[in-house]
């Protein structure tokens, strides 16, 4: 009798130590970037069974927006207790979550002049984390996410490089100018001054509607699209004629449209949807 209490108590004890398992997140991590010319922040999620197992994970890379740093998932974001949620209740896989800080030095995700933040993230940042990490390096298992500015970064990079990312998830995302006026009247504002061809090129690479004229539909419907932005946020008519345009092609995605608008949230509510559809993808679907 003693011995099969004894056996009860430590089963239980190693259920509810495992049920009690919590990912864990560093949000001090630096690289040194040579493009950027110094060192550069991140932070990073890790599963909960990541120090327990051997196995390699999928990633993903969500993106911040204008204004906050790689740590506004964390702080604002939820992004532990969120991403340990959906794994317990088996709507996420375990995944490795990776975000980057674009607002140090200059904000923004794409290269600008001198300013190679896109060349950063994807010749220093991915390779850097991928290898640090048990990161498994195929398009399959890579997704990219983000809200705001980090919305337009994840439209701009699965539209640049839709042979890396399996899934691409802009939330209430700025799809860049939509005219090349629009851009001007922002050039206008700040301090810099380019030149019509600059603008011009500028506006071809980092406006949405115009990556999906351009860039041949087959590399597009290889990345799942899933897009949100609530029907009181100021970016709404962008990522409208985003999905009209999507649709308009016959290229497959999800388009959201919530109650609500440019807060964290609307965002923290879109979090545990988007860890859903990228899981999809990690699995077999």
């Amino acid at each position: 009798m003693k011995k099969s209490l004894l056996f009860l108590l430590f089963s239980l004890a190693i259920c509810v130590s495992v049920i009690g398992q919590s990912g864990k997140v560093y949000d001090n991590l630096t690289l040194t970037s040579k493009i950027l010319d110094g060192e550069r922040n991140y932070a990073v999620y890790l599963p909960p069974d990541y120090e327990s197992s051997e196995r390699s994970y999928p990633v993903l890379y969500l993106l911040h927006g204008a204004t906050d740093n790689h740590t506004g998932w964390v702080q604002f974001g939820e992004v532990l207790h969120i991403t340990d949620k959906a794994i317990k209740e088996g709507k996420a896989t375990p995944m490795i979550i990776v975000m980057p800080d674009a607002d140090t030095g200059q904000m923004g995700y794409f290269n600008v002049g001198d300013w190679k933040y896109e060349d950063f993230f994807f010749e220093e940042l991915m390779p850097h984390v991928e290898k640090k990490y048990r990161i498994k390096g195929e398009k399959r298992y890579r997704a990219v996410a983000g809200l705001s500015m980090g919305g337009g970064g994840s439209f701009m990079y699965a539209l640049h490089h839709p042979e890396l990312f399996s899934s691409a998830c802009p939330l209430s995302a700025y799809v860049g100018p939509l005219t090349i006026e629009d851009l001007k009247r922002r050039i206008a504002r700040g301090n810099k001054k380019y030149s019509d061809k600059e603008i011009k090129e500028y506006f071809q690479k980092h406006n949405a509607l115009n990556l999906l004229e351009s860039v041949p539909v087959e590399d597009v419907k290889s990345v799942r699209w899933y897009i949100d932005c609530g029907d009181d946020d100021f970016l709404y008519e962008g990522n409208s004629l985003v999905h009209i345009a999507m649709t308009k092609k016959e290229i497959p995605h999800e388009y959201r449209v919530r109650d609500g608008g440019h807060s964290w949230t609307y965002w923290r509510e879109s979090l545990p949807e988007v860890l859903h559809f990228v899981s999809q993808a990690f699995h077999q679907y």
